[in-house]
């Protein structure tokens, strides 16, 4: 039961309460333990001091006191309100989704707590329950047009679209006087009604709402562009046409307008010439718009297309535009206009150094134009689908000559470097670009990627100082972690990787995965404010959004890193003394990575040192100032708490669930899921990323490796697992049936893709899984290289099997890769 409170003491429990609103913690920690020492035993005090320490960083002494405070007065909504609390800072939303329930249930008719559970439930994505607590917070108070909103919200989120037009419309028809023209909540409020009914595709009524209630709204853009798209789908082309045409009168740029605009005018898809006037008008009306010249070029065939091929190079280089090739590249695909463009730009190089001579030979100048051709030839032939390195290195060369400190043509060199192999001239060529413009962030971030992809990664960690805080307290790398710079904690995790130093290749993968789950929650203050600021539409697309966040190329990527270096964990007990701690018969390798490792820590320790105090230096109060700030240390700055799981397979697991759940479409997530489980013997879900890989493409190499291993391993362990486990893999796994001969199946694959390196790879790790002799193996693999277009990378990733495999043959396979690819770093 509750210990009764004097009025006194009353007194002192309402000025708690203002303390903890008011963050003046010291002093509602002082009046909690005045009531205290006269009620040890007040459970709302108990609780409000738990939730007053929580706030100081003791967090398992606030969660003790918590509990007790629950044991004096179960039946208090203080303290289960505070218990929710409590369990919310600590991100476990579920407990905290109880804890509000069982005070709801003791005080009905507390709006913070119905708040509280409602932001809650839709941040757990629990849709029912988030209308049911939407709908008693505005039965409690139906004049705030805001409970009106969040409510049809709820409906259209839960999927219910019909009652939340009706919630939007009821409390329309409710209103005595008209909202003014310019109230901006009212205007939000009649688009997202507008969207609401053509998301149900009632177009029709979706126009006639748009003309009536929406015709004056704030957002004429929007407007223009759902006017246009209703008339489009309702087959009403004409003033379709002149809706788009009004779009393109605005915005001449907008690609999306000259598609559907060209759409509606029922052209027919083999009239190049009616659609090519439609740009020609534009691009007559507005002389400098790109949009309208570059277009054509996606749908023009034949000599249609070199002509206006020519015709837009010509001018985008007279013009000298650096971007001239990344607007054309995605054109590259057609094989006919790739050839056409590389022609086109030769052309237009020729004729410039023709027309050079002559002009030099007047007044020495050097025409405008033959700059900006260089550099398109040299990216030309330096992009993957028209590669000739050799002629991009001599394209950039010349451009080199012509104008020898221009920044492009470094950049472009660099990436020449690093489609050759060679990281370490990639690197100092972008470094001497960098060098050139000093106060550009863009070659600065370059410059240290391309450091980061040659392993000097205590290098390019001081590049990205130069435009780091100068007063962060803990250097670069604190600045980078708070501006949640994923790009760099990737490369730098593969670096770190590459280099042997394990710990903090996994304290950066971590720090990428930390900070998705803080863009998971931070939509948590969303939730009340876009309702409170009346930003409806733009809301439920963040929330869209978020569903889907971690589909994120970056995050697919480092927790792929992580999931294979956990699994190289688990297969290389000795692993956090290195990556390849094996690669070299005699260790020296592995002992060479572990200084490497080692170095590496102590050379990031050092630039961090040296940054605090360069920063110190330079604001001596700043310097004081910081030391003065409470900030949460990390306790495994080097990520040795990391490297020493004793359950690698556990933490992989981690980071797995959510690619699988989010990037299923990604063959690699699959393969590395049939990894993991298959070393945790969960059969059945090994088989179901089998499965799924096999059907993404059945003749990728490593599926076929996996395949033949799985049936391999079925058929020693099959009849040891469970009845119903072996039900379902006999079932399911239909592949290769259980009475195939796997060494001639394997056999057939090779002969079937002997041209393909990758193929060849997965056939002879096969043969070795299957019983075949190491040695014949290894020499299968120096055949490799007899491949007709066999890629250096390829090489590599054979040349880490041997290694793996301790192979004698591994330092003549180097020795035959560094007389092929001289400029690879990798073999040198």
């Amino acid at each position: 039961m509750p210990q009764p409170l004097s009025a006194k003491e009353n007194s002192l429990f309402r000025q708690v309460i203002r303390n903890y609103e008011d963050k003046q913690y010291k002093r509602g920690l002082k009046a909690a333990e005045q009531i205290l020492k006269k009620n040890p035993k007040h459970g709302d005090t108990m609780a409000m001091k738990a939730l007053i320490i929580n706030q100081q960083g003791k967090t398992d002494e606030a969660f003790a006191l918590g509990k007790e405070a629950l044991m004096a007065d179960m039946k208090s909504h203080i303290c289960w309100h505070v218990y929710g609390l409590l369990y919310r800072h600590q991100k476990n939303f579920e407990e905290a989704i109880k804890a509000y329930k069982s005070a709801l249930k003791l005080e009905p008719d507390s709006l913070q707590i119905q708040r509280d559970l409602a932001f809650l439930q839709v941040q757990m994505r629990d849709y029912q329950g988030y209308v049911q607590s939407r709908t008693a917070m505005l039965q409690a108070r139906s004049q705030v047009r805001q409970n009106w909103t969040a409510l049809a919200v709820s409906h259209h989120l839960a999927g219910d679209l019909a009652q939340a037009e009706k919630v939007l419309t009821t409390y329309e028809e409710s209103l005595k006087t008209p909202p003014s023209k310019t109230d901006y909540e009212n205007s939000e409020a009649v688009m997202y009604k507008n969207s609401i009914i053509a998301e149900q595709g009632d177009y029709q009524r979706a126009l006639d709402h748009l003309e009536s209630a929406a015709k004056h709204n704030l957002d004429r853009l929007a407007y223009l562009e759902c006017r246009a798209e209703y008339l489009a789908k309702l087959g009403k082309k004409e003033d379709a046409a002149k809706a788009y045409r009004t779009l393109l009168d605005r915005n001449p740029e907008h690609p999306d307008y000259y598609n559907k605009y060209v759409e509606v005018l029922d052209i027919a898809a083999d009239d190049q010439a009616a659609k090519k006037a439609v740009y020609d008008e534009y691009a007559e009306k507005n002389p400098r718009c790109d949009a309208a010249r570059r277009l054509p070029l996606d749908f023009l065939t034949g000599d249609n297309f070199r002509e206006a091929a020519k015709s837009y190079l010509s001018l985008m280089l007279n013009k000298g535009v650096p971007s001239t090739f990344a607007n054309l590249k995605h054109l590259y695909t057609d094989s006919f206009k790739k050839d056409t463009l590389g022609a086109v730009a030769h052309e237009y190089l020729d004729a410039k150094s023709t027309s050079k001579d002559e002009k030099e030979a007047v007044d020495g100048e050097t025409p405008k134009g033959e700059g900006a051709a260089l550099y398109y030839l040299a990216q030309h032939y330096n992009y993957h689908l028209s590669r000739d390195l050799t002629k991009a290195m001599e394209f950039v060369n010349k451009g080199l000559e012509l104008v020898p400190n221009n920044l492009e043509f470094h950049m472009t060199k660099a990436r020449i470097w690093k489609h050759y192999g060679n990281t370490q001239k990639a690197s100092e060529t972008m470094d001497k670009a960098r060098n050139l413009d000093l106060k550009d962030r863009y070659i600065n971030t370059k410059a240290a990627k391309y450091q980061l992809r040659n392993d000097e990664t205590t290098k390019a960690l001081e590049t990205l100082g130069l435009f780091t805080r100068n007063d962060s307290p803990g250097g670069p790398l604190a600045d980078l972690l708070d501006m949640q710079c994923v790009w760099f904690m990737t490369e730098d995790g593969e670096a770190q990787a590459r280099k042997g130093n394990v710990g903090l290749a996994l304290k950066r993968f971590h720090t990428v995965y930390n900070i998705f789950d803080v863009w998971q929650e931070d939509q948590f203050d969303f939730h009340s404010f876009s309702l409170r600021k009346g930003q409806i539409r733009a809301y439920v697309d963040m929330v869209r959004w978020e569903d889907h966040v971690r589909e994120h190329p970056f995050y697919s990527r480092a927790a792929l890193d992580a999931v294979n270096l956990y699994i190289s964990m688990h297969n290389n007990k000795h692993l956090s003394n290195g990556v390849n701690g094996s690669a070299d018969v005699n260790g020296e390798d592995a002992v060479e990575r572990k200084k490497a490792a080692k170095k590496a820590r102590k050379d990031a320790q050092k630039a961090e040192r040296e940054a605090a105090e360069r920063a110190a230096k330079q604001d001596p109060n700043k310097g004081k100032k910081v030391e003065d700030e409470t900030k949460k240390k990390d306790d495994d700055p080097n990520g040795a708490k990391l490297s020493a799981t004793t359950d690698p397979l556990g933490e992989a697991t981690k980071f797995l669930l959510h690619l699988l759940q989010h990037s299923p479409q990604l063959i690699d997530v699959q393969i590395a899921g049939f990894e993991v489980y298959l070393l945790r013997e969960k059969y059945i879900l090994a088989l179901r990323c089998l499965n799924a890989a096999l059907a993404l493409d059945p003749e990728h190499p490593r599926v076929h490796e996996q395949a033949v291993g799985f049936r391999h391993a079925l058929n020693s362990k099959l009849d040891s697992l469970p009845p119903k486990v072996q039900e379902v893999l006999k079932a399911e796994f239909t592949v290769i049936p259980p009475s195939t001969d796997l060494k001639k199946y394997n056999t057939d694959f090779e002969a079937k893709h002997k041209d393909s390196s990758l193929h060849v790879i997965a056939a002879v790790n096969t043969r070795k899984l299957l019983g075949d002799d190491q040695a014949t193996c290894e020499k299968d693999f120096l055949k490799l290289l007899d491949i007709k277009g066999v890629q250096f990378e390829d090489a590599k990733l054979a040349l880490d099997v041997l290694k793996n495999w301790r192979s004698k043959e591994a330092q003549e396979f180097k020795a035959k890769c560094l007389s092929m690819w001289p400029e690879v770093t990798a073999f040198a």
